[in-house]
């Protein structure tokens, strides 16, 4: 099963619509991205709590690491840079944290408000090697701009 973004965008548009409480949109959408696509082992928000510091956030699936400095792991890098990284193995990413270790690939996206600023990252740990395409980058920011930047 992949997902069909279409449908996703519009049903995440409609659950969302008038929502303004970040935890409950960051709820809705990880519910409704992890069960889109059998590829999706964990999903999941990394919130920015302090400076430099993510903590975990509403996520399906096992338990997630609680605390990611910017400074490390795949999903700080997003924060750091503020670019997606999509690692299509994460045994060659020298400082992957691994908080479960039936990871294979990872697709981490930074999260901005409508202010343009860094609340969160998403991230979608896979059980595949090479299981995200730029494809599902693009959609999963232009979902993501829609939801948190609208709000």
């Amino acid at each position: 099963m992949h997902v069909d973004y279409s449908a996703l965008t519009k049903t995440i548009a409609a659950l969302t619509n008038g929502e303004t409480d970040t935890i409950a949109l960051m709820a809705t959408v990880v519910c409704e991205i992890h069960h889109s696509d059998d590829r999706f082992d964990w999903t999941g928000f990394y919130r920015v709590t302090a400076p430099e510091t993510l903590k975990i956030g509403p996520y399906q699936g096992d338990h997630g690491c609680l605390v990611i400095p910017f400074s490390r792991g795949v999903c700080g890098a997003a924060a750091r840079t503020g670019e997606t990284q999509l690692i299509a193995d994460v045994n060659a990413f020298d400082d992957h944290i691994a908080c479960a270790t039936s990871t294979q690939s990872e697709l981490v996206l930074p999260v901005r408000n409508k202010a343009g600023d860094l609340i969160a990252v998403f991230d979608i740990d896979s059980n595949q090697s090479d299981a995200f395409t730029d494809h599902d980058a693009t959609a999963l920011a232009d979902i993501l701009k829609a939801t948190f930047q609208m709000s």
